[in-house]
């Protein structure tokens, strides 16, 4: 009831994704049992979820391929954390799967959101049309790339800590993209970033799978803001596999092990209120 004794509409709570009744589920507008079961498969699904746009056959091989390419990349930090974490709680799986989802940030994984943000803030900048030949296009990534390193910061997508000479996921996903026709402007500023770097920051870097994997999807329309759960989504299926490898072949536990016997003590030793020592180097 109102102030006023009046009856109070009910609250409503609206949603585009779905609902169900005793009979029937419905989602995005469809019966699922009746119209996407065995018809839609889950990368078509994911992308229909987060667009509320049914993509086309096109949009879908280019979405499915950043889900490829993202969904493991061997023993990274995430990987680690999720099998330690199955080794502590074997009866939580759902616990191990989070750990390494956790782990996503601005080293791993998160670059892809990192990418995505950076090149549709440079896009925003362009007054009027954007570049039409590769000669703008460069001119457009030297913009961005030294008024990235006036202002001190890194240029995301820039660099790999295994793939020094090259990304092998990065052409691959580019030549995708451009045979379905979604060779767009994120994807092209960032092939310009790579082609002209080197002259602003004097080393040659590649472009690595998580960063051209951030532009494609940004080529998608996908926003910023939901790049880094495209990545999460694919290493989910990565983080699966590894979990179902340790429990055939269990490692977390030698992992611990090593670590445990290999572990040294070094308290630190009272420096007063400037700070501690370390009791090894004596070094401030």
């Amino acid at each position: 009831m109102g102030s006023s004794g009046e009856q109070q509409p009910p609250a409503e709570y609206p949603t585009g994704i779905g609902t169900s009744t005793a009979t029937s589920i419905q989602l995005l507008g469809h019966d699922l049992a009746g119209d996407l079961l065995g018809k839609v498969g889950f990368g078509e699904l994911a992308l229909w979820l987060a667009t509320q746009r049914r993509p086309t056959p096109q949009q879908v091989r280019v979405f499915e391929a950043v889900l490829v390419a993202l969904a493991d990349h061997g023993f990274t930090p995430t990987a680690i954390a999720a099998r330690l974490t199955l080794y502590s709680a074997p009866d939580a799986l759902q616990g191990a799967i989070a750990a390494g989802l956790l782990g996503g940030g601005s080293r791993f994984l998160g670059v892809t959101e990192d990418t995505g943000r950076f090149l549709s803030g440079v896009l925003a900048t362009v007054e009027g049309d954007l570049p039409a030949t590769e000669e703008q296009w460069d001119a457009l990534a030297r913009r961005a790339v030294a008024a990235a390193r006036s202002d001190g910061r890194y240029i995301p997508g820039l660099g790999h800590p295994v793939h020094k000479s090259g990304d092998p996921r990065t052409p691959v996903i580019i030549a995708i993209a451009e045979r379905e026709g979604l060779r767009g402007p994120h994807l092209q500023l960032f092939e310009a970033i790579g082609r002209v770097h080197a002259e602003i920051l004097g080393r040659t870097l590649p472009l690595n799978g998580a960063g051209v994997g951030g532009a494609a999807l940004a080529d998608l329309g996908l926003p910023p803001a939901l790049l880094r759960g495209v990545a999460l989504l694919a290493r989910a299926a990565g983080l699966l596999g590894h979990l179902a490898e340790e429990l055939r072949s269990p490692i977390a536990p030698d992992i611990y092990a090593a670590v445990d016997r290999h572990a040294v003590y070094r308290p630190r030793l009272d420096g007063g209120p400037s700070g501690a020592v370390d009791a090894d180097t004596k070094q401030p």
